[in-house]
């Protein structure tokens, strides 16, 4: 399946050049605490202007408000960067080396207004060792949030993910 991704919307410009080079409308929000909802505000409404249909968060960062979820209900994706439900919220390679964890993970799921406790789309896992640095880890677990988000991306668009309650079923 072909997808035309048509803007990136962004809380920093870490990847205007990238957006530029694809020829992706790039649009800047730099969230803080205090202009938070003003920034959601302005936010929903290029969305919205835009008939934008699936949101998908990478690198975002920012909890986002109950209107917001509900806007989009279903239709927010986004990557954690570790094996759901171990280690949500932020750091959770920090997190994972100070357990001394042998697999880290990465978590693609629906967002909800509760923190990582949407349902989960796809996962997988690698293994590591108390070799490996926090950098390392990060690194390592980098290459595997990029797989799941694709896939789990794949499998919505493709209207193989059914949301039973906090659960999905996938099909196909």
């Amino acid at each position: 399946m072909k997808v035309k991704i048509p803007m990136i919307v962004s809380n920093h410009v870490t990847f205007k050049n990238l957006a530029d080079r694809f020829e992706i409308p790039f649009y800047y929000f730099p969230v803080s605490k205090e202009n938070k909802a003003v920034m959601e505000k302005a936010e929903l409404e290029l969305l919205t202007e835009h008939k934008i249909n699936l949101v998908v968060l990478a690198r975002y960062m920012q909890v986002l408000s109950e209107n917001f979820v509900t806007t989009f209900p279903e239709r927010i994706i986004n990557i954690h960067h570790s094996f759901l439900p171990a280690f949500p919220g932020a750091k959770p390679y920090h997190h994972a080396h100070q357990r001394g964890v042998k697999l880290i993970g990465a978590t693609a799921h629906y967002v909800t207004s509760d923190l990582d406790e949407g349902p989960i789309i796809e996962q997988d896992t690698i293994r590591v060792s108390h070799r490996d640095s926090i950098e390392d880890l990060i690194r390592i677990g980098c290459d595997l949030e990029k797989i799941i988000l694709a896939r789990a991306v794949r499998l919505h668009l493709n209207r193989q993910v059914v949301v039973h309650g906090n659960r999905t079923l996938i099909f196909g």
